[in-house]
């Protein structure tokens, strides 16, 4: 599966190596292109994963905030839940599309 902005991949990964969690593909972090994202200071903590840290994708001169997001230290309790580790998996918003 592949995350897109227009004809840039910012991650692709094998279907089976995404994690669903609540309708979102989380990618795992070696598949996300590094030069394409940025951390952003927008704060968030989700009541079950745990703090939210959201990145920025820049394709080109086009920036888009917070369009994508981590958990780099997911509470615990939420990988029971998840079934899985997710820690720095990374999802995307709807301005970057996810396709097969």
């Amino acid at each position: 599966m592949k995350a897109v902005v227009g004809d840039t991949i910012v991650a692709e990964a094998p279907e089976s190596d995404l994690i669903k969690i609540e309708g979102n593909w989380y990618f795992p972090p070696a598949s996300v292109n590094d030069e394409l994202i940025s951390t952003s200071p927008t704060p968030y903590t989700c009541p079950w994963k745990g703090v939210c840290q959201y990145l920025n994708v820049t394709v080109g001169d086009e920036t888009l905030p917070d369009v994508a997001w981590r958990y780099p230290d997911p509470y615990p309790g939420s990988f029971e839940r998840v079934g899985k580790d997710f820690s720095n998996y990374v999802a995307f918003w709807k301005d970057v599309k996810v396709v097969e």
